[in-house]
């Protein structure tokens, strides 16, 4: 067993993953910038025209969409309307039901089926880009006439053939899932922040 403190056995460690997520971050930057902005767009767009986001993932990803719907519901760093928004992740009976009854793949999309209008807007997560139910969610998303905003990772998975013109992807620089994370959080921020800024404008 090393005698070196456990800090000092730790620091390499630390240094490598924030290096890691630095350069994740970069990439990321680089390959979202045109479409981050346009992402809050279509956001603020389809809350003001009466339209309403669900928000799906699964483990870390469903926190990104929690996190994401209780932002624009009530607020990210300043006080202004409340934007019309749903996680499909919290309701845990009906979660439970649709995955009793009807199998896990569509835990989302049944949902979907419930709540969906022409108009709303899907916001779907998964680092892989290929989580079933995710999947299916786009599906059925796409057949009650929704569009997409898709937050991805790696190349992207299955998720990126799904989509269509009227959608965006918005794809993490990485294939680590904790640094696909830490991007896709990173970007519900900065459309957070994007669709504040156009609320305080009016």
């Amino acid at each position: 067993m090393s005698n070196e403190p456990a800090a000092g056995r730790a620091a390499p460690i630390v240094t490598q993953l924030f290096a890691d997520s630095r350069r994740a971050n970069e990439a990321t930057l680089a390959a979202t910038l045109p479409t981050i902005p346009e992402a809050a767009d279509r956001v603020l767009a389809c809350c003001n025209a009466g339209g309403k986001i669900l928000a799906c993932g699964n483990g870390g990803s469903a926190g990104d969409a929690q996190h994401f719907a209780s932002e624009l519901v009530n607020r990210f760093e300043r006080n202004r309307r409340a934007l019309a928004a749903v996680s499909l992740v919290t309701e845990s009976s009906t979660v439970t039901a649709i995955a009793n009854d009807a199998g896990y793949d569509r835990v989302f999309s049944r949902q979907i089926e419930a709540l969906g209008r022409p108009g709303d807007m899907l916001f779907a997560i998964s680092t892989s880009g290929h989580s079933p139910n995710v999947v299916t969610a786009i599906d059925t998303a796409h057949e009650h006439g929704m569009s997409i905003i898709a937050l991805t990772g790696r190349d992207g998975g299955t998720m990126a053939g799904q989509l269509g013109g009227d959608d965006i992807e918005l794809r993490a620089a990485s294939g680590v899932t904790a640094r696909i994370q830490e991007m896709h959080l990173l970007i519900i921020h900065c459309m957070c922040r994007l669709i504040e800024d156009a609320l305080a404008d009016e």
